[in-house]
């Protein structure tokens, strides 16, 4: 959640430009797609599924008809929002070499002593507070699953519960191994990726939330000297 390590930039316009598009995308994803779940809270493996069907997953949620509709038009739109936001901050990320530069973990930072340290400190709830100067490794490992693994995941399955996208790409089926496979392992990646926010959420709350905030909304670092006093000021308590 730190910026470049020269000047007081902390964030590129384009950084903060689509993180905060994402953001507003995931929310109204997560909602509409709470609200189309509840149309069939059960899970399946295989091409169909109902509610008197055997489920993989039976969800402790009511039964609910009457918001799928809204639920799928906003839902529709928001994930065109967050695919072309994500495929602009992806080929940003490559012509600039952002994703290479900030994301791939250092050669020091994958040596087993500094992964193990720095899952401690996270177990510790210590986090490495507002004036670190790169991510952490578990930071940048979580990163690249969202951008790399998860994200994309979303995107084809999503796709494979399309009829129209299936009639004329078939083979997705044989991708995910059927409709409510693809449905299943949906619901799984948006589970993961809820999770991924309440962790980030969490994260710029305990480690100086106006610094991170002032970062990742006008780009600029808070003066040098108002971070190293707030650390006075914990070490002192």
């Amino acid at each position: 959640m730190t910026g470049r390590e020269d000047g007081r930039i902390r964030h590129s316009a384009w950084v903060r430009a689509t993180h905060w598009i994402n953001a507003a995308a995931f929310v109204a994803l997560a909602v509409s797609g709470t609200a189309i779940l509840l149309a069939l809270p059960r899970l399946f493996w295989g091409e169909t599924g109902a509610l008197d069907a055997p489920a993989w997953i039976a969800l402790p949620l009511p039964v609910n008809l009457e918001q799928t509709g809204w639920g799928r038009n906003i839902h529709f739109l928001a994930a065109w929002i967050f695919v072309l936001n994500g495929l602009l901050y992806l080929a940003w990320s490559l012509a600039t070499r952002h994703l290479s530069r900030r994301l791939l973990p250092d050669a020091d930072q994958v040596r087993p002593a500094h992964i193990a340290g720095t899952v401690r400190e996270h177990l510790h709830l210590r986090g490495p507070g507002p004036t670190q100067t790169r991510y952490n490794v578990l930071q940048k490992l979580a990163y690249l699953a969202v951008v790399l693994v998860l994200s994309p995941l979303m995107l084809l399955t999503g796709l494979t519960m399309s009829p129209g996208v299936t009639t004329a790409i078939p083979e997705l089926f044989d991708l995910f191994g059927g409709r409510q496979s693809a449905r299943t392992l949906h619901f799984l990646c948006a589970s993961l990726l809820v999770a991924f926010l309440a962790v980030h959420v969490w994260q710029v709350l305990a480690n100086g939330p106006a610094a991170l905030m002032r970062g990742m909304t006008i780009g600029r670092r808070a003066p040098a000297a108002e971070p190293a006093r707030r650390h006075e000021r914990e070490a002192k308590r």
